[in-house]
């Protein structure tokens, strides 16, 4: 009986050996399976606006509303006459937000008000997939104040120019997101190689925001407002390390 019983406790120490050994390479796997890297990808392009809007704010003002907007129609033929001659088609160009503003109307202004009564504001909008000629022309807008058209600016209409938009993101996309997959596997390799690892299937990926930077930093002159710009977008890969 003795004999017996201490059979079995070498069988459950066996066992228990052979259980333990299991165990550890269980954990020694899980481990394996939690090592990986975290890399960032980059890619850019550069690219060049295909279109244009311009917002041309005018203003007129008179003691006398009907002069006013007399004076305000006359500076539209103007402005419309100063577009076709820089060759921007007047089917590429809008009137809008026409607004008239009685300065007696302001309980603030009655007394001792200076100036005209009436101010009349009208924005002239060229829209146009020609953006290099419509920087051109918005070079040459002295040439409308020396005609004697009143351009408004200011935080109420903004900077003022043309605003350049790149409407082709879509068509960058998937290149530039394989572009930048490569390249986050490509640093995933070097620390790979660094740490005598290999770099294995990737365990989680993310897609980054695509941002559209200015392409040259210049002080006061937004993405916006720039002709050429930067399209930029960082993936982030985390790849599993395999000894």
């Amino acid at each position: 009986m003795a004999s017996i019983e201490r059979g079995g406790a070498g069988l459950l120490a066996i066992a228990i050996v052979i259980g333990g050994w299991f165990v550890g390479q269980g954990f020694a796997k899980g481990r394996a399976r939690d090592r990986f890297v975290t890399v960032k990808g980059v890619a850019e392009r550069e690219v060049k606006a295909d279109l244009a809007l311009w917002p041309l704010q005018l203003a007129s003002t008179d003691d006398d509303l009907s002069r006013a907007q007399t004076r305000l129609n006359d500076n539209v033929k103007k402005v419309y006459s100063f577009l076709d001659t820089n060759g921007i088609d007047a089917s590429h160009v809008q009137l809008q937000g026409l607004r008239v503003t009685d300065m007696l109307a302001n309980p603030y202004q009655r007394e001792g008000r200076p100036g005209n009564r009436f101010i009349i504001n009208q924005t002239v909008v060229v829209r146009s997939e020609d953006p290099d000629r419509v920087l051109a022309a918005s070079a040459k807008t002295g040439e409308l104040v020396n005609a004697g058209v009143v351009l408004s600016s200011g935080p109420e209409w903004g900077p003022g120019g043309p605003t350049f938009l790149f409407k082709r993101l879509n068509d960058l996309k998937p290149q530039m997101i394989a572009e930048a997959t490569a390249e986050a596997r490509k640093s995933a390799e070097q620390f790979a190689h660094d740490s005598g690892s290999r770099v294995g299937r990737i365990r989680t990926a993310s897609q980054g925001v695509f941002v559209i930077l200015p392409r040259d930093e210049i002080q006061g002159v937004p993405e916006q407002n720039q002709l050429f710009k930067t399209v930029r977008v960082v993936t982030t890969v985390e790849y599993l390390l395999q000894d």
